[in-house]
């Protein structure tokens, strides 16, 4: 038999508690609509900071990236990190956490530059405060290993932009240098391209987040997993087995990361490698292969990923997605 409060404080008592859980859904959905904080855009005679979170970077080769920023009213500020080599990693955890964490807490800083990727930056999340960044956020670009920081700082609800390193700025095309340019100055970024056959057509609208696909495959689970529902999720890869392409698709979807999922843009899945019994199907096609049954549109061969052409995108902003057969755009809004 249901008991139901018979007395005047016992039905006093449940009408606060569901006053509560009325207030805490209500603030649940309140928190989770919040809206992306965009960081200020540069102007000339910011300073920007260029420092290395994953492999070492011993060479003398960062003249381009400081040319081109110099070139942009834009002073440069060349972080401890820079030189020191540490096997594959640009000095020691402790020494990369500590170089991030200044230029984090700096307000002179204005950017901050990851001048490569390869592994490491992983290593070195969980040692970064991130209180002052969050109370004054800051760009930080970059892609490869820098998708974990996308990731995190994008789950902060802060943007960031997934572009060109200083390493790469000497052999990219001049639309990757003026999509970074438009992308850190707040200009306008918005992109067409010629509509690849084996698009899903469709539009979509929502806000775009992603990066390497081995780094969000690495980070499924942590604290820094890419939230997918109502996004439009972006990809690319480097130098993986086909099959592993696979099984990291397989687990995205097994996550659940494509039941809510606005739009999926495909990058570049640059010099993938297969074995000596061939898997049976390229990036593309099992890409295609692991979504077939879900409706959202898909853009596949965008420029941006391990290429010269890697046009900027900021994670985290509002975007439009138009798939046609003719043309694609991504539109910034």
């Amino acid at each position: 038999m249901q008991i139901y409060p018979t007395s005047f404080k016992e039905r006093n008592v449940v009408f606060h508690k569901l006053l509560m859980l009325i207030f805490v859904l209500l603030f649940s959905n309140i928190q989770a609509q919040l809206p992306m904080k965009i960081p200020p855009s540069l102007k000339k005679g910011d300073t920007i900071a260029i420092l290395a979170t994953a492999r070492k970077n011993i060479d003398d080769n960062l003249k381009p990236a400081i040319d081109l920023m110099h070139s942009w009213g834009l002073e440069v500020v060349i972080g401890k990190t820079i030189g020191l080599d540490d096997n594959q990693l640009a000095g020691t955890d402790e020494q990369r956490a500590a170089d991030l964490q200044q230029q984090l807490d700096n307000p002179n800083i204005k950017a901050i530059w990851c001048v490569r990727g390869g592994y490491g930056t992983v290593r070195i999340i969980d040692l970064l405060d991130f209180t002052k960044f969050k109370q004054n956020p800051k760009w930080i670009f970059g892609f490869s290993d820098v998708t974990i920081l996308h990731s995190y700082i994008n789950q902060m609800d802060i943007a960031t932009i997934h572009g060109a390193m200083p390493v790469t700025v000497a052999k990219a095309t001049p639309e990757t240098i003026e999509s970074l340019r438009k992308a850190l100055f707040g200009e306008s970024l918005n992109y067409e391209i010629p509509s690849e056959t084996a698009n899903k057509l469709g539009n979509a609208k929502g806000e775009i987040v992603g990066g390497n696909l081995s780094i969000l495959y690495s980070l499924m689970g942590s604290n820094a997993q890419i939230d997918c529902n109502g996004k439009i999720l972006f990809i690319e890869d480097l130098d993986e087995y086909l099959y592993h392409i696979d099984r990291m698709m397989m687990s995205l979807k097994r996550c659940g990361c494509f039941d809510g999922l606005s739009g999926l843009v495909v990058g570049g899945m640059t010099k993938m490698r297969d074995n000596d019994i061939p898997w049976g199907k390229n990036a593309n096609q099992i890409i295609s292969d692991v979504t077939k049954e879900y409706s959202f549109p898909i853009l596949y061969n965008f420029p941006a990923g391990h290429f010269r052409d890697n046009r900027a995108l900021i994670f985290g902003k509002q975007v439009s997605l138009e798939i046609n057969k003719e043309t694609s755009k991504l539109i910034f809004e």
